[in-house]
């Protein structure tokens, strides 16, 4: 909890009450599937209004900058463009167990100071990077290339080589100084992103290595923001995997603020909560892994997201669309029931 003085004049305290005013007018309430249906279709359209609108998309224009061999898996190192100006280092791992075309993860990452290299298991063997993988078991991209997917891992703005591995605003958080930069231009940060990773799904469908009809996302934190929005916004990811992001407003926001500037829907809670954006992702397949001793964003909250999300994939007809897991581990992902997921819903096989 914030240290807040008691006292009327304090922000903090007017926040609080203002907060507790608010009731969203976009909840989830729906009782049958064609409420449900309605209630989504008008939040989806919500969501998008407040994310701005979309940059026009620019020639992918892919360059392969390096590739590696390794025991199970191709990687490749790729160059794309997104809108005019402005390009998104990524890395493609293949699978060598046979050929055909795969099914394919977009693996988002967090927060960290070397974006998605870790989650490629990229590290050059350096102690912190390999330290940072062992932490957050963060190698997700590597590890469900080795169990037969093809994943494909990109930087967001102001992560990663797309800030040279360095915040050039010392003091500063560069998540919010990019949100202000982007809001100022007309734009969000998230939304850009957002942006960003249909562009990288856009290049991963020109794969022959790829099945386009059979493409996943997950991601860790803000990767698991990007995985909600991502899983929302774009049908062409038919299942997701989202890692200890599930909570609420309340809690990541207003009794300990937790998030940035690339994390924010501007104006969302006049609408909807956290969990009644994910609802919204019914009736695709969806993981949701939170940790029970996970303090970025606390199981307390964590579980009061799930009674959302599990009573919106009741109401649309597919309950057993929605695994939820809450595994024995801190912020990091669990990776018990992710490949188990993935098959199922992807591969069509349990």
């Amino acid at each position: 909890m914030v240290d807040i003085v008691d006292a009327p004049q304090i922000t903090d305290n007017f926040i609080l009450k203002l907060y507790k005013r608010i009731k969203p007018s976009m909840s989830f309430q729906a009782r049958s599937r064609e409420e449900f249906e309605e209630w989504k279709a008008k939040l989806k359209a919500k969501i998008l209004e407040l994310l701005g609108e979309f940059p026009k998309p620019a020639p992918l224009d892919p360059q392969l900058l390096s590739s590696e061999e390794t025991e199970y898996y191709v990687r490749e190192k790729w160059l794309i463009q997104s809108e005019e100006d402005c390009y998104v280092p990524l890395y493609l791992l293949i699978p060598k167990n046979g050929g055909g075309r795969k099914p394919a993860i977009l693996c988002a990452h967090g927060h960290g100071p070397y974006g998605k290299d870790p989650v490629a298991g990229v590290h050059f063997n350096d102690p912190n990077r390999k330290a940072n993988i062992a932490m957050h078991n963060y190698n997700y991209g590597e590890q469900m290339a080795i169990a037969g997917f093809v994943t494909i891992v990109p930087d967001w703005r102001s992560f990663g080589e797309r800030i040279a591995y360095r915040n050039p605003y010392p003091g500063r958080d560069i998540c919010n100084v990019h949100f202000l930069q982007h809001l100022i231009l007309g734009r969000t940060l998230l939304g850009s992103n957002i942006f960003d990773g249909m562009r990288v799904i856009d290049f991963l469908t020109t794969r022959r290595e790829v099945d386009p009809d059979r493409i996943g996302c997950m991601g860790l934190s803000f990767g698991g923001t990007m995985t909600t929005y991502l899983a929302l916004l774009d049908d062409r990811i038919k299942a997701a995997d989202i890692i200890c992001y599930a909570t609420t407003t309340e809690h990541y926001a207003i009794s300990r603020p937790n998030f940035c500037g690339s994390q924010i829907v501007p104006y969302l809670y006049k609408y909807a909560d956290v969990p009644d954006v994910i609802a919204a992702i019914a009736p695709k397949p969806l993981l949701i892994e939170s940790g029970a001793s996970d303090t970025c964003f606390w199981i307390h909250s964590a579980l009061k997201a799930h009674e959302t999300i599990r009573r919106a994939y009741e109401v649309s007809g597919y309950p057993e669309n929605l695994w939820i897991e809450v595994f024995p581990g801190e912020h990091s992902w669990s990776g018990r029931k992710s490949i188990q997921f993935f098959r199922k819903f992807l591969m069509h096989r349990d």
